[in-house]
């Protein structure tokens, strides 16, 4: 049997290393804060130094699960975002706590310069469910949906509940985008998981000019 020397000395032991883990931890819990706060406020010098102590480019925030890349965009770091885009280990299609790609952020917020450096850089812009396409025209970023189309993206692409850009257009009221998806094939007769047409969601809100605008371009589908 051990002795009781031994066996204190064991446990000993064990509550060191246990107390050295919770030090590390919090070290490092302190860390990733210090790191998002310098991406936050485009702090370039301390953002490129963490990540040359081997800090996760990829880290998320707690609040929508964005990665940092994502805050750079929100926060519009310009000085550190690039610096994270050209990260060897930077994941383009992590996706937030909402399914959101950077991609999908970008066009969101409706910023094209970014939406073009992200396609430059190999961002994928057919995503399965939402896309960049349904928030580009949900939000009238007409220079971004017609990018986003240049570069192959599905005009009638399906979320999750079968809504398409064109529906996403309708229902936002906003004229240009359904026209440019209509002159570039968007299929006004599809419907949603409810039945529902863009058309319908025209009506649904009320665009007048819009549902009188998909009615024509129906009847020359017949």
């Amino acid at each position: 049997m051990p002795s009781v020397r031994s066996y204190t000395l064991f446990i000993s032991r064990c509550m060191a290393c246990l107390l050295l883990w919770l030090a590390s931890s919090h070290a490092f819990a302190d860390d990733q804060e210090d790191l998002l706060f310098a991406v936050r406020f485009d702090q370039v010098s301390d953002v490129q130094n963490f990540l040359k102590r081997g800090m996760n480019v990829n880290a998320v925030e707690a609040t929508r699960g964005e990665t940092l890349l994502m805050v750079a965009l929100r926060e519009d770091s310009k000085k550190v975002f690039p610096v994270l885009l050209a990260h060897k280990d930077i994941a383009l299609e992590a996706r937030a706590a909402n399914g959101d790609t950077i991609l999908m952020l970008a066009s969101y917020l409706g910023n094209l310069p970014m939406v073009k450096t992200l396609i430059e850089h190999g961002a994928e812009v057919n995503q399965p469910g939402w896309t960049a396409l349904h928030y580009a025209a949900a939000g009238g970023h007409k220079e971004i949906v017609a990018l986003l189309l240049e570069n192959f993206a599905y005009i009638d692409a399906e979320s999750p509940n079968q809504t398409t850009p064109l529906m996403m257009a309708a229902r936002s009221g906003k004229l240009d985008i359904v026209s440019l998806l209509i002159s570039e094939g968007a299929d006004p007769g599809l419907k949603n998981a409810l039945g529902f047409t863009a058309l319908d969601f025209a009506m649904q809100v009320e665009q007048r000019e819009i549902a009188a605008y998909l009615k024509e371009r129906m009847q020359d589908k017949k």
